[in-house]
């Protein structure tokens, strides 16, 4: 997995965005900072997600045996 496709490094590097911008009074880094961790938070529930369905399809497949 590349790091720009990992939920937690977006939210991480998100939040220093954030935090940059806030500093500097800089609002579209701010914004971009908040975006950053908003996508990072869509990575983990959609790699939850997958992780739970792969489980499901695993049991119901091991039950069918």
């Amino acid at each position: 997995m590349l790091m720009g496709d990992n939920g937690a490094f977006d939210r991480l590097a998100g939040k220093a965005k954030e935090t940059a911008g806030k500093l500097t009074g800089d609002s579209g880094t701010e914004a971009e900072g908040k975006l950053q961790q908003a996508e990072g938070k869509v990575k983990e529930v959609v790699e939850d997600a997958k992780g739970a369905v792969e489980g499901a399809v695993n049991r119901f497949k091991r039950d069918e045996k």
